[in-house]
């Protein structure tokens, strides 16, 4: 895994207050090699845009109160579908479930390494049928 140290914990902080609003098929995912703009995506789930705006208010929240990491950009917060918070070293996808299936990052980024968030539980996995 090529994602520093640094850059796992608050992965893994992000992912945990995720979890925390009860965001669904929770991946973590070494991009460092792939695209060389950012080390790490984080891609999560919820099935409406209120809950998509809680989990990204609460992913916000946490990174800020325990390492002091604010966004350098968000974009689709109007939307509610899709919520990207760009954190330079990181890039978060918050994405309404029907979102995620159609446009495949996961597919995308397949044979990138997957990142142990160390969760307690995670939701069910989207189905890419």
């Amino acid at each position: 895994m090529t994602i520093p140290e640094p850059v796992l914990t608050e992965l893994r902080t992000a992912a945990a207050a995720a979890v925390d609003k009860l965001a669904t098929d929770v991946v973590g995912l070494d991009v460092g090699e792939r695209i060389g703009i950012t080390d790490a995506f984080l891609l999560c789930s919820a099935p409406s845009d209120r809950q998509i705006n809680a989990i990204v208010d609460a992913i916000e929240h946490q990174l800020k109160e325990k390492h002091d990491s604010a966004p350098l950009r968000r974009e689709g917060r109007d939307s509610g579908t899709w919520v990207l918070l760009d954190y330079g070293h990181m890039v978060i996808h918050v994405q309404h479930e029907q979102e995620r299936v159609l446009y495949g990052l996961d597919r995308l980024y397949a044979e990138v390494d997957r990142v142990d968030l160390h969760l307690p539980q995670a939701g069910p996995a989207i189905q890419d049928d």
